[in-house]
This record gives C-alpha cells, sequence and structure tokens, in this order.
C-alpha cells in the first residue's frame, strides 16, 4: 500500500489516519496549528454517525465522554413549550474529548504539529514542507478545514459566501445550572426569528451553549471577549431566565465567535493524487449537525476504496460517487433549515428538529 499524506489534525485527519491505522496503512499527518488549538466546543453526533465511530474507538470508552440526549424540546424565547420530539441515539460530546479520544490510537511520532503544508507548482502531486522540503508520500488526504488553502489552490475559480447566520459557541461547568436541566437538546427562538439559544448537556456538570443569529440583523463583528458577553447580556435579557443565567455564569476565556461560510458549488473531491474529506472537500453549515458524522463517513469510504482497488484515481472515483449524493442532501436541507431559522416562528414549520437527516 502507498503512503499517505494526510493534511489536518482536527476530527476528519485523525478520523481517517484511525481508519488507515486500522488497516494498517503507513501515513503521517500534519498539522499548521499547536494541539492545545485544536481543543474547541463540541458537537452533535447522530445514531449513523455513532455507528462509524464504534468501529474505530471502544463504545463504552465514547460513552463516558458525553452523553445520549433524550429529546429535542423547542421553546418560545420567554420559555412557553412550542415542541418536543424524541431523539434516536444522538450523542453529545465536547470536541475536546472527541480529539483525544481520535489521537490516542496514534502514535505521537506519526502527527506533526505547527508544520504548514503547501502544494508544489513546479511538481504535480507533491507536498512540500515550509521550508522547502518535499514529503514523501504517495496520496495526500487534504482535510484542512471548510476554507482549505489547498482546495483554493487548485480550484482558483470557486466561490465561497457568508452564509446569513453567525453563531456564538462556549462552555460552561455549573453543576447546579447542569442538575435542572435533563439530558436533552433544549432551543429557544424569538417570534421574530433569527435569534435562537441552544443548550446541550455534556455531562453532569457541564453544558455546551450556543446562539445562532440573523448576521443582517444582529451586527456581532469580532471584539473583545468582555464586549461579546456584554452584548449577549443585553440581547438575551428578557428572555427565560435559565438564558442570562447561563450567558452571566459562564467564562468567556475560550468563547467562539464563527462566522459560517459555504461553498456556491462543490468541487471535485479529487485532484491528481490530492483527496478531500470533510469541511475541505464540502463544507456543511451548523444546522445540519452533520459534520463529524460527514467526516466520519468519508474516511471509512474513502480507506475501504484505498484497500480495494489498485489504481487511487479509481478509488477516488468510486468515494465521490458514494459520498457526494448524500452530502448533496445535507446542504440542501441545512440550507432549509437556515430559511427557517430566519422566518418568524408564526411562519415556520412546526417541529423541525434541527439535524439534516437523508
Amino acid at each position: 500500500m502507498k503512503k499517505i499524506a494526510v493534511v489536518g489534525a482536527g476530527i476528519s485527519g485523525l478520523s481517517m489516519a484511525n481508519y488507515l491505522e486500522k488497516h494498517q496503512i503507513d501515513y503521517h499527518i500534519y498539522e499548521r496549528r499547536k494541539k492545545k488549538d485544536l481543543a474547541g466546543h463540541g458537537f452533535l453526533i447522530p445514531k449513523d454517525g455513532m455507528d462509524y465511530l464504534y468501529q474505530i474507538i471502544d463504545p463504552n470508552l465514547i460513552h463516558r465522554h458525553g452523553s445520549f440526549l433524550k429529546k429535542y424540546a423547542q421553546y418560545s424565547h420567554t420559555g412557553k413549550i412550542l415542541a418536543e420530539k424524541e431523539l434516536d441515539n444522538v450523542f453529545a460530546i465536547s470536541r475536546h474529548s472527541l480529539i483525544d479520544l481520535l489521537a490516542q490510537n496514534i502514535s505521537p511520532e506519526k502527527i506533526t504539529y505547527e508544520e504548514t503544508i503547501i502544494p508544489d507548482d513546479q511538481h504535480n502531486g507533491k507536498l512540500k514542507l515550509s521550508d522547502g522540503t518535499y514529503i514523501d508520500a504517495d496520496i495526500a488526504v487534504i482535510s484542512d478545514g471548510s476554507r482549505s488553502r489547498i482546495r483554493k489552490h487548485f480550484f482558483k475559480d470557486e466561490s465561497m459566501r457568508v452564509v446569513q447566520e453567525s453563531e456564538v459557541v462556549n462552555i460552561i461547568q455549573n453543576k447546579e445550572i447542569a442538575d435542572s436541566i435533563e439530558n436533552d437538546f433544549i432551543k429557544f427562538h424569538h417570534k421574530e426569528g433569527g435569534l435562537t439559544f441552544g443548550i446541550l448537556k455534556l455531562s453532569d456538570d457541564t453544558l455546551l451553549w450556543y446562539s445562532q443569529f440573523d448576521n443582517q440583523r444582529y451586527m456581532i463583528n469580532e471584539c473583545s471577549a468582555e464586549n461579546l458577553r456584554k452584548y449577549m447580556l443585553e440581547v438575551f435579557e428578557n428572555w427565560h431566565p435559565l438564558v442570562p443565567e447561563i450567558i452571566q455564569k459562564s467564562n468567556y476565556k475560550n468563547v467562539h465567535l464563527w462566522s459560517v461560510y459555504e461553498l456556491e458549488n462543490l468541487n471535485p473531491f479529487y485532484h491528481e493524487n490530492f483527496v478531500f474529506i470533510g469541511d475541505a472537500a464540502h463544507p456543511l453549515i451548523p444546522f445540519t449537525s452533520q459534520g463529524v458524522t460527514s467526516a466520519l463517513k468519508d474516511s471509512f469510504s474513502l480507506t475501504k476504496y484505498l484497500v480495494e482497488e489498485d489504481n487511487i484515481h479509481k478509488a477516488f472515483s468510486k468515494y465521490e460517487e458514494e459520498r457526494k449524493p448524500e452530502i448533496e442532501v445535507h446542504i440542501s436541507n441545512g440550507r432549509i433549515l437556515l430559511n427557517q431559522f430566519l422566518l418568524p416562528l408564526s411562519q415556520q414549520t412546526e417541529n423541525i428538529i434541527p439535524i439534516s437527516y437523508k
């Protein structure tokens, strides 16, 4: 089997490494960030994503680091219950925990951090380090995120647009508040639309919360953590008391303000001996809650065809043929969920779960 360079040590890159490890395929991961910078907030993983995760990580170990959510509960911003729906084995886990679990099966010498990888224009199919040294690899699996530099290098005419939604994401450790919440996915919606506050219970004392803003109505720009906290308290002051309490008691050291982008049209999933997975292949807007699951499925599918096929382009083609139709469904569903979010509550379709299913 040929040697593989994996560019990016996020969820998709580490998932790919685990599947390669399972099949004893030679690889090395290159990550431009420091290891500690890979920590983030959290994810929802639907049942089919968990089935793929169980193939590479012991289920008992996974279950100790997150929680299954029992139901989705939708409320008005003042706390009136609007809808409830049972969830089928949807798992909530922090990004830090999932990164650690995926990294545990990978030898430290197989990951190089703080190294920017550059495609070489003079030698097709070659990657080089920032110092100009060539990487010894026959295949490059690119998993460097939704705004992939390497994808843009090959597909120069691609067009990315800013989505009409921005998110503030944070985690709070507070057992008293966590005790008041069942293992549910809770989401408060403003009656005028374009503003929500969601809560996921990660463990007995830890909650992930996020707020979604119509960025044409709410001008959230890059600002200091303290100013962001003040703005959040102003915006959510008259909401159900749980919401301002969480905002008030949270630590803003690692709060994340997320501007969301999407590709107007998908590129091919491969070019020469470069193949793209996860957000690098197909950025999905957060309404889908399918980012982790799609990364796992991409990694599984690509590894399967690399094992089965002697010709890498045939393997790449089969991978794209298998994965692209499902991704197109999630992109379409994500846009539907975004449009619903922007509408007043009175015009929204009732009881829509903010998860895309194929």
